[in-house]
C-alpha cells in the first residue's frame, strides 16, 4: 500500500467537516438511509451496507442520537425519499482519474452538474469504468497518532488481530485497510482498543499509486474541481490518483 498518500486528504476532510459539519451530516445520513433500504434490514448486524455507513458516521463523530433517528427514518413508512446511486468518472488536468459517486433523486441535475465541473476546471467526464478499473475498492480506517504516543507495531497487532488485510504507518496516521465487509468489526474492535478514529469508510485506492501535476495552474484548477464536486449536496465521495504536493 506504499505511496497511499492519506494525511493531506485527511487534515482537509476534518477542515471540511468542522467548517460544514451538517452538510457532512446530511450526507451521511442520506447514505444510511440508502444502506438500510439496500440492505432491507436497520439492523446492522445482518446488513453489511449500513454497518459500513454507521463506522464511517462514529469516525465523523455524528451522534449517536443521530445515527438511531437516521435509521428509524429510513424504516419508517412515511419515508418517501427516492435516492439512486450514480458513479461518474472522467478525467482532471493531465489525465487525473477521477471518480465521483453522488446520490440523487434528479439524475439529469446532477449529471449536468457534474459535466460542468469536469469541464469548467480543464478535465472531461468519460464513460462508465473509463477509470475506475485502474482503482481497488477497499475499507481504510486512519488512527490518529498526532501526538506521536503509539507504539507502531502493537498498532499493527491489534490491527491485524481485528481482521484487518493490511497495515501502514504514515505520518501522524496509520492506515488499516479491510475488506469492505469487514470494515464495520475491524472500526469498532479498534475504538473498543481506545484508538481514535479519524477516518473509517469504504474508498477507491488507486492500484498505480498517485501523481503530481507539473504546472501551478493545473494545480489549481485540480483543487478547484475537488472542491465544487464536494460541496455538491449531491455528491457523497470522490476519489482520484492526484497527490497534492502540499
Amino acid at each position: 500500500m506504499s505511496g497511499h498518500s492519506k494525511w493531506h486528504n485527511i487534515q482537509k476532510t476534518k477542515g471540511a467537516a468542522d467548517a460544514k459539519r451538517a452538510q457532512a451530516f446530511t450526507k451521511i445520513a442520506r447514505e444510511m438511509v440508502v444502506a438500510v433500504k439496500e440492505g432491507g434490514s436497520g439492523d446492522p448486524r445482518s446488513n453489511s451496507k449500513l454497518a459500513a455507513v454507521i463506522a464511517k458516521a462514529k469516525a465523523a463523530n455524528m451522534p449517536n442520537d443521530n445515527i438511531k433517528r437516521t435509521i428509524d427514518k429510513a424504516l419508517g413508512s412515511g419515508n418517501t425519499e427516492n435516492y439512486e446511486k450514480i458513479t461518474y468518472e472522467g478525467y482532471g488536468p493531465q489525465g487525473v482519474a477521477v471518480i465521483v459517486e453522488a446520490m440523487t433523486d434528479n439524475r439529469n441535475r446532477t449529471a449536468g452538474e457534474i459535466r460542468h465541473y469536469f469541464d469548467k476546471y480543464g478535465g472531461n467526464m468519460g464513460t462508465a469504468n473509463c477509470v475506475s478499473w485502474s482503482f481497488d475498492r477497499k475499507g481504510v480506517i486512519v488512527i490518529d497518532n498526532e501526538d506521536e504516543e503509539l507504539d507502531e507495531d502493537t498498532v499493527m497487532m491489534d490491527a491485524l488481530d481485528a481482521g484487518a488485510a493490511d497495515f501502514e504507518a504514515e505520518d501522524l496516521v496509520f492506515n488499516v485497510y479491510t475488506g469492505e465487509d469487514e470494515i464495520a468489526s475491524v472500526a469498532d474492535a479498534l475504538t473498543a482498543k481506545g484508538y481514535t478514529l479519524l477516518s473509517a469508510q469504504v474508498e477507491m485506492l488507486p492500484q498505480n499509486g498517485y501523481i503530481k501535476l507539473s504546472n501551478e495552474d493545473d494545480v489549481k484548477n485540480m483543487q478547484k474541481m475537488l472542491d465544487m464536486f464536494e460541496d455538491n449536496d449531491d455528491v457523497q465521495n470522490v476519489w482520484h490518483n492526484w497527490e497534492d504536493a502540499e
